[in-house]
C-alpha cells in the first residue's frame, strides 16, 4: 500500500480534503494523513463542503508535520496543498518520497457572507477531488 501524506500550514482544511477525498476513492491502495507547519482547528466551512459530498471529518483532529517527523515517519509521496502565496510557509517533509505541489486557494482566506464562502470551498473542494482523482488514475 502507498503512504502519503498531504502539507499545508494549518491542516484545517486543504490537506483535510484531500486525505478524505484520497480514503474515501482508493483507501484500498493509498495510506492517506494529513498534516500542518502549524495545526490549527477544522474550518467549519470545509467540514459542511465535504458532507455535502457524504463525506464526515468533523471529528478529525489537525496534526503537526513535526510530530511525523520526530516519530521518524516515512511516506513514498508528499503533496503540498499551500497556495502559491503561501508556498514560502507551506511545510518541506524530509526524506526521499516522490513530491508533488498542488496550490489551491485557502478556505480560511475566503470573504464575504456565509453563501459566498461557502462557494469558494466548493470551488476549492472540487478542485481537490479533481485532482485526487487524477492522481489516483495514475498511479
Amino acid at each position: 500500500m502507498t503512504s502519503l501524506l498531504f502539507l499545508c500550514v494549518h491542516n484545517s482544511a486543504r490537506s483535510q480534503m484531500a486525505e478524505a477525498f484520497l480514503k474515501f476513492y482508493a483507501g484500498d491502495r493509498f495510506a492517506a494523513e494529513s498534516a500542518g507547519l502549524e495545526p490549527g482547528t477544522l474550518n467549519p466551512h470545509v467540514v459542511r463542503a465535504m458532507a455535502e459530498r457524504g463525506i464526515d471529518i468533523s471529528k478529525n483532529p489537525t496534526k503537526s508535520v513535526l510530530d511525523f517527523h520526530k516519530a521518524g515517519r516515512s511516506f513514498d509521496a508528499i503533496v503540498t496543498v499551500c497556495s502559491k502565496e503561501a508556498a514560502e510557509r507551506c511545510p518541506i517533509f524530509p526524506g526521499k518520497a516522490e513530491r508533488h505541489h498542488w496550490p489551491f486557494d485557502d478556505p480560511s482566506s475566503m470573504k464575504g457572507d456565509d453563501e459566498a464562502i461557502m462557494a469558494g470551498v466548493r470551488r476549492v473542494r472540487d478542485q481537490i477531488e479533481s485532482a485526487v482523482k487524477a492522481f489516483i488514475a495514475e498511479h
